[in-house]
C-alpha cells in the first residue's frame, strides 16, 4: 500500500476532521469523547455536545489525534494524546512522559491495506517529537465482540509493544518505550 500523508489535528485542519467525522460510518455519535472529559455544561450523552468538546480541546491547542490523507481527502483517524488529557485509563496513575492511542477509524475502502500500522508509526512518530518517552495501547482481544476500536493485541505485539496487564475482561494494557 502506499503510503498515506498523516498531520496531526489542529484549527487548520478541523474541518477534515468534520468531515471524515460525518461521513457514511465514522464516529459521529461519539466524536472520540469516550475516554476524555467532556467540556463544562457538556452531556456525554448529546453529540453535539461530543464534537463541541472535542473542538474545545483542538481551539485550546491540545493534542487529540491525527489524520491520515489520501490525495487531499481524510481517511483515517488516530486518536493520540498525553495520557493525562485522557480521564483515568488504568489504575496505574503514571503520566509523566506518556502517551496514550486509544481509538482508530478508518474509512471502509481503506482498511485491511495496513493503514492502521501507518497511524501506529506516525503516532509513535508524533508524540515522540513531542515529548512523550513511553506510548501506552489499551487494545482489545482479537475475539473481543467489542474495544474493536482501539487495535488489536496482535498488531501492536507485532510493533515491538510489551503487554503489561488485563483491563477488564477484554482489553489490555501494553507499552512501549519510542
Amino acid at each position: 500500500m502506499q503510503k498515506k500523508i498523516c498531520e496531526a489535528v489542529d484549527q487548520s485542519n478541523w474541518k477534515d476532521l468534520e468531515s471524515l467525522f460525518e461521513s457514511k460510518g465514522a464516529p459521529h455519535y461519539c466524536w472520540c469523547m469516550l475516554w476524555r472529559n467532556m467540556s463544562d455544561g457538556c452531556s456525554r450523552k448529546n453529540k453535539i455536545d461530543k464534537k463541541k468538546s472535542l473542538k474545545d480541546y483542538v481551539d485550546q491547542k491540545l493534542p487529540v489525534g491525527l489524520l491520515c490523507y489520501d490525495l487531499g481527502m481524510p481517511v483515517a483517524w488516530c486518536s493520540v494524546a498525553p495520557k493525562e488529557t485522557f480521564r483515568k485509563m488504568t489504575e496505574d496513575s503514571r503520566c509523566i512522559d506518556v502517551w496514550s492511542i486509544v481509538c482508530f477509524f478508518i474509512k471502509r475502502p481503506y482498511r485491511k491495506k495496513g493503514l492502521m500500522t501507518q497511524l501506529v508509526l506516525e503516532a509513535e512518530n508524533y508524540a515522540r517529537k513531542s515529548g512523550g518517552v513511553y506510548m501506552e495501547v489499551y487494545p482489545a482481544d482479537i475475539d473481543s465482540p467489542s474495544y474493536q476500536f482501539m487495535g488489536s493485541r496482535p498488531l501492536f505485539e507485532k510493533l515491538g509493544y510489551t503487554f503489561s496487564k488485563k483491563i477488564g475482561e477484554r482489553r489490555n494494557l501494553m507499552h512501549k518505550k519510542l
